[in-house]
């Protein structure tokens, strides 16, 4: 599993010019779901969201408090393409080691779920599975964070994948 983690002043998500959700201070996470991805991953890495401290406490030590700690919202949003890849030749994206739709929905809402048991359900908002969505943010930072499940954490770009061949 992969999130993208990207601290925001305030976020919203858009389906058919509609804003279907919005935070304001908190977590936008986007979610990738890797095809080999369990219940120990979906846990691993609501956990680290729910925990990142990726803000200052009362005394202005950085990186001390989580998004649980200062009471901010979470946003998640599916975002399949994490785990695309575009090292072939052709330079398109594959995404073969993304979870298939139908899974992927059932690990997602799972996902959210286990977030918002970890903290207020009510704070965690998300956008809408496999829709075309417009993400809007306004970066507080800006601070961005990776997070990977330990057995998909990112490898190191093979020698050849650096080139282009165009």
């Amino acid at each position: 599993m992969r999130l993208v983690l990207q601290r925001v002043k305030r976020a919203s998500v858009t389906v058919d010019s509609s804003v279907i959700s919005s935070i304001d201070r908190g977590v936008v996470a986007l979610v990738g779901i890797h095809k080999d991805d369990t219940e120990e991953d979906l846990q691993y890495c609501a956990k680290k969201l729910c925990a990142s401290k990726l803000w200052n406490n009362e005394a202005g030590k950085l990186w001390k408090q989580s998004v649980v700690h200062m009471g901010y919202e979470i946003l998640c949003v599916s975002q399949f393409t994490l785990y695309g890849s575009v090292a072939n030749k052709k330079h398109c994206p594959d995404y073969k080691l993304s979870m298939k739709n139908a899974e992927a929905r059932v690990a997602y809402e799972r996902f959210k779920g286990i977030v918002g048991e970890i903290y207020e359900g009510e704070k965690v908002k998300d956008g809408e599975f496999a829709a075309m969505m417009d993400v809007e943010l306004v970066n507080d930072g800006p601070v961005t964070i990776i997070i990977d499940s330990p057995e998909k954490e990112a490898s190191p770009i093979k020698a050849d994948e650096g080139k282009l061949d165009v």
